[in-house]
């Protein structure tokens, strides 16, 4: 069983009407696993619905604590890319999970998104990975001790 945990962030985001601008919604996954003819035994908890760049340390521990509460063993968080990374290190404080983090540029409901193949992307690196933390973003797996979001170049790097 894998255990999809979601806490907003640009992949949940929805455009409502010319005068609004993007707004947190909710969670897109359910939708996009379904749509895709997905079949690995999954259940999707929203923990949270928040920009990442709103998360506070407290939010951070309360991911920390529902993670370190599963009783899965595979742990998939859909998190904005903002402070993945700081989330990320905060998750390894839990041992013995594979945790993998996973968002998007550009929210789910807009056609050039990359939610789809970073969700499909990350869905297969939790099944596979060794336990320990990581992030799934850009086509690769990054470890959040030493990655960091490199907004100009709208992708994760190594540091």
């Amino acid at each position: 069983m894998i255990e999809i945990f979601t806490t907003g962030g640009t992949i949940d985001k929805v455009y409502f009407d010319a005068l609004s601008e993007f707004q947190i919604g909710p969670a897109a996954i359910p939708d996009m696993l379904r749509e895709n003819n997905v079949h690995a035994p999954h259940r999707v908890t929203q923990l949270m619905r928040k920009d990442s760049l709103e998360l506070t340390d407290t939010d951070r521990e309360a991911i920390c604590a529902a993670v370190a509460a599963s009783d899965a063993a595979q742990i998939l968080v859909t998190h904005g890319t903002d402070t993945m990374v700081q989330t990320g290190r905060v998750l390894q404080a839990v041992a013995g999970k594979t945790i993998v983090l996973t968002g998007a540029m550009q929210p789910a409901s807009v056609r050039a998104s990359d939610a789809e193949f970073n969700v499909g992307f990350a869905l297969a690196a939790v099944q596979t990975l060794p336990p320990g933390v990581y992030v799934a973003m850009n086509g690769m797996i990054f470890d959040p001790a030493t990655t960091e979001k490199d907004r100009a170049a709208a992708r994760f790097v190594a540091q």
